[in-house]
């Protein structure tokens, strides 16, 4: 029998006795990756583990436990109810954990621990750049970045699997998020930069419509956009072909094979006085904004909260890095201001009537 008083700070019947005694962090570590990973294999290597290793402590768990964590589907493996339940509790552990970490090394004076990052295809020619200066200013950091598409990026966001997520459109009606902006993200028309229409002024959305286009795959921000804009004006664009990846819509654009409608950002390293350049359309560029994206009611890590900030404040240098690869924007994004500004006055003045 146990005796304790009300001055004992947690009374046993608190404490997960079965647990500690029989299951150890290393064995949750290696069942949140198996998890997450959706295979042995890759979790052994996520984890520099042999793979009998990692059957062994996930076989020690599952015995700790009481019950199966993971069964078999064809060469898959799919977690059970009480995977599902364990993985829950891993998550909301290894977060606590982080953020003690974090907390101590604040109190050392230091800043130190991970952050998992998922981002959208086109946000990987933005996102890197952030790491980097943000890495420098707290080179304990330590960071991982998935890069996929928005339909993969808004399940990731569903299971809660990365502290932070950069989108160019947070998720509505789906569920509910925090969502900040922190920098423009235009949508724009590019052409070989041989092509005749090259330095033309004020093209027609019905011209660039014949013209063979290259789009993104389905499950795209920039694809849904670039639609919608097309529906606007009331044509159906003549497409030519389908590619999944920036880098090969923009190779393909500069070998002749069609036009394509991308985010600026894309043109980051080469500029647009390179292979591939911008046209001047109307209704483009599709003004749009990257957003810095968490589940609501989540509770960010020490590090996640310090880079959220931080990227937010990188706004004005990102919006002048931009300006400088194409001049033309400073403009167009003075005048979306003004129309911004007279949109909320007038609302204003409708109030007060």
């Amino acid at each position: 029998m146990s005796i304790y008083n009300d001055n004992d700070f947690t009374p046993p019947s608190a404490m997960p006795d079965h647990l500690i005694r029989y299951a150890t962090f290393r064995q949750f570590q290696v069942f949140e990756a198996i998890y997450r990973q959706g295979s042995f294999t890759r979790a052994a290597q996520e984890l520099f583990l042999t793979q009998p290793t990692v059957s062994m402590q996930i076989k020690k768990l599952s015995e700790a436990i009481g019950l199966p964590l993971f069964e078999h589907v064809g060469r898959t493996v799919e977690p059970t109810e009480a995977g599902k339940e364990l993985y829950a509790a891993c998550r909301s552990m290894f977060e606590t954990l982080s953020n003690l970490e974090m907390k101590i090394s604040d109190m050392k004076g230091l800043k130190r621990g991970r952050l998992h990052m998922g981002v959208v295809t086109t946000a990987k020619y933005l996102t890197p750049e952030l790491l980097g200066e943000f890495s420098k200013i707290y080179p304990g950091i330590d960071p991982s970045l998935m890069v996929t598409n928005r339909e993969s990026i808004i399940r990731r966001i569903r299971a809660n699997e990365d502290d932070l997520y950069i989108m160019g459109q947070a998720p509505e009606g789906e569920f509910e998020v925090e969502s900040f902006t922190f920098a423009p993200n235009p949508l724009v028309v590019m052409a070989p930069r041989n092509h005749p229409l090259v330095g033309k002024k004020n093209i027609k959305l019905e011209e660039i419509a014949r013209e063979p286009l290259i789009i993104r795959e389905a499950g795209s921000g920039v694809r849904d956009s670039m639609f919608k804009a097309f529906e606007k004006v009331g044509v159906q664009p003549t497409i030519r072909m389908e590619l999944g990846d920036n880098e090969a819509i923009k190779h393909a654009i500069a070998g002749g094979l069609g036009l394509s409608v991308l985010s600026l950002h894309t043109l980051s390293l080469e500029g647009s006085d390179g292979p591939v350049t911008v046209l001047d359309v109307e209704g483009f560029p599709i003004l749009r904004n990257w957003y810095i994206v968490y589940p609501k009611g989540k509770e960010l890590s020490l590090v996640a909260q310090t880079f959220r900030d931080f990227v937010i404040s990188s706004e004005p240098k990102i919006r002048k890095r931009m300006q400088k690869m194409w001049p033309q924007l400073e403009n167009i994004l003075k005048e979306d201001q003004k129309t911004t500004l007279n949109k909320k006055k007038s609302s204003k003045k409708k109030t007060k009537k």
